[in-house]
């Protein structure tokens, strides 16, 4: 079959790579009908994940149809149109049992990621990222093995088109999760910082929740102005004005109820910071996470659904603990969202592929990367065809 896969910084090709097949009782295969370049990806792209090995095949955001079943596989029938959560989770671990399915214990035995383990348990395997995260090869090609395949991929109604739903395996119930863990209500204010595809779709799910007053941060004109138009959000570039500056003068001099850090590691920091990060002194930019401390109110929360590793400069932890500010981060418990997400898209509550900009073959999926990583063309939003 082809499919994407990396071979070095800025250096990923569509290859001809063998078919995967049936190894674990409960896998199923899937034959690939639509899947999407994310922002995730990027950082594998520009060789900021460690432990990619050359030949991994990339890409966690795909749907397609079920062609063969392994015969423990009870949810799902060959023939079955699903979308696949990024996650990969037993559904029957401590944290599965609590519906922190991210957490799961044991689909990724061999995780490193986490830098003080302790003799911590590891975390989900997720598809398409790096050893650190499993080393399950990912959806961007033309078939995919899908394992614990009874818990999370969810079918699809036939009324519903792939461009419709697919966007159920990350970055919507990313987004969503990120403005459930504000616990910002009807009314409320928020601040989003990063108006890519994850800030969009936090955008989306807050105007939907009913947040009245959502700021928006970045220092792209087209991805601001599409916030703007779609979701209401008050834009803020950060080129122009000191972001967060402007949110509290915005506020009464209160700052907003919380804020949502959807930039993670690689968010633009100081000259010290990047100095720091090419020595290996640091392994996260922290100058999102500073404006977010900043424009959140007291007793306010800072929520994070971007990517962080490693130490970070300047994380003004005195602030955090004067101003009374709560966190929550982590991967994205995607399988409790999906079916309420699901059912908001069936009621028109939600329209996810607005985001979609460009649409490519699969054949075309390097170019769609440089594309989207330069911010070519106005591109918000990659979607790959096999």
């Amino acid at each position: 079959m082809r499919a994407l896969t990396y071979h070095g910084s800025h250096d990923v090709k569509v290859d001809t790579v063998p078919d995967p097949i049936l190894q674990e009782p409960d896998d199923i295969l899937l034959k690939v009908t639509a899947t999407a370049i994310c922002g995730s990806d990027l950082h594998m792209y520009r060789g900021k994940i460690p432990a990619m090995e050359s030949g991994d095949i990339l890409g966690h955001e795909f749907m397609g149809e079920v062609v063969d079943a392994g015969p423990n596989v009870t949810a799902l029938q060959k023939g079955d149109r699903v979308v696949v959560p990024f996650v990969i989770a037993c559904g029957t671990c401590f944290f599965c049992d609590m519906e922190a399915f991210a957490a799961c214990e044991k689909t990724n035995p061999d995780r490193g990621s986490i830098m003080n383990k302790k003799k911590l348990r590891s975390g989900a395997a997720l598809f398409g990222f790096s050893h650190l995260y499993g080393g399950i090869p990912g959806g961007q090609a033309e078939y995919v093995r899908v394992p614990k395949a009874n818990v999370g991929p969810i079918k699809i109604p036939i009324t519903l088109t792939d461009e419709q739903v697919l966007f159920l395996s990350d970055i919507l119930p990313t987004g969503y999760q990120a403005v459930v863990n504000t616990g910002v209500g009807q009314g409320g204010s928020l601040a989003i910082f990063g108006a890519g595809p994850v800030g969009q779709m936090a955008a989306a799910s807050a105007r939907m929740l009913g947040i009245e007053k959502i700021f928006m941060v970045d220092h792209h004109p087209f991805r601001l102005e599409f916030a703007r138009e779609k979701y209401g959000v008050i834009p803020v570039n950060f080129d122009e004005v000191d972001a967060a500056e402007y949110i509290v003068e915005n506020t009464d001099y209160r700052g907003v109820d919380a804020s949502i850090d959807a930039v993670g590691f690689e968010a633009k920091g100081s000259t010290v910071e990047t100095v720091m990060t090419n020595m290996k002194l640091e392994g996260s930019s922290g100058k999102t996470l500073r404006q977010c401390i900043a424009a959140t109110r007291r007793g306010g929360t800072i929520s994070v659904p971007g990517l962080y590793a490693g130490f970070i400069h300047g994380f003004l932890f005195g602030d955090v603990f004067e101003k009374g500010l709560s966190f929550k981060t982590g991967q994205t418990h995607v399988q409790k969202y999906m079916p309420e997400l699901l059912e908001a898209i069936e009621e028109g509550k939600l329209h996810p592929n607005e985001i979609i900009s460009h649409r490519l073959p699969l054949s075309q999926a390097a170019e769609g990367y440089k594309m989207f990583d330069q911010k070519e063309d106005e591109c918000r939003k990659v979607i790959l065809t096999p």
